[in-house]
């Protein structure tokens, strides 16, 4: 992040006055990622989500023997789960945040592209979800992300170091076999923490989510 920084402007990190600027736009970019999860809002969440799946689905099946699986790499020491999927629906995400919490596997961070109104944004970040920056709703073709890539780069690593379970939505473009630009743009944060040495290896958890009549 500093070098990003000070690569936009040389010689700005000399003075403490012209740092504070930078530290704001810096703390702007986190707070367009992430907010602190709310403890309430999980709680109702997590309350009417077996209500509403009830109305809306005759039953959910898990994959037993999988599961299981899951529960055992869960415990490998050092190492974080990154779950894949495919998405169907906008239940997707609610649905696998409470499967893995109610398993124990704990909540995970749920990244989501940057095409959101400010109050679904907030609110779905108060659940783990985690966005893009607004700086990075260029397209895919400008690979110089500047200080937003560079602030998302060094948060993701911060998950993955922590340990908390990361959930990457695989969204492919409209008629082709491509990965839409926001599915690519976090692949690469995962790729780049990888490199960059911040975790020793991640599992990789492939998920497949399939409704009888999507919601």
């Amino acid at each position: 992040v500093q070098e990003a920084a000070s690569g936009r402007e040389p010689g700005s990190g000399e003075e403490e006055g012209s740092r504070q600027p930078c530290r704001e736009e810096i703390c702007q970019i986190l707070g367009e990622i992430q907010a602190p999860l709310s403890p309430l809002l999980l709680r109702l969440c997590h309350w009417l989500l077996p209500k509403l799946l009830t109305r809306l689905f005759l039953s959910v099946q898990l994959h037993r023997g999988q599961l299981e699986m899951v529960l055992r790499a869960a415990r490998t020491p050092e190492v974080p789960l990154v779950f894949l999927c495919s998405q169907q629906s906008a239940v997707d995400g609610p649905l696998l945040s409470f499967v893995l919490l109610s398993q124990g596997i704990g909540l995970p961070r749920v990244a989501l592209g940057a095409r959101a109104s400010p109050g679904l944004r907030s609110l779905l970040q108060r659940l783990g979800g985690i966005f893009l920056p607004s700086g990075m709703a260029q397209p895919w073709g400008d690979r110089d992300e500047g200080l937003p890539g560079a602030v998302l780069d060094a948060y993701v690593q911060e998950v993955l170091r922590s340990r908390q379970p990361l959930v990457l939505f695989l969204e492919e473009l409209p008629g082709s076999l491509r990965l839409a630009d926001p599915a690519r743009r976090w692949l690469l944060r995962l790729l780049r923490a990888l490199r960059d040495g911040a975790v020793p290896d991640v599992l990789l958890v492939p998920v497949g989510i399939a409704y009888d009549v999507a919601p």
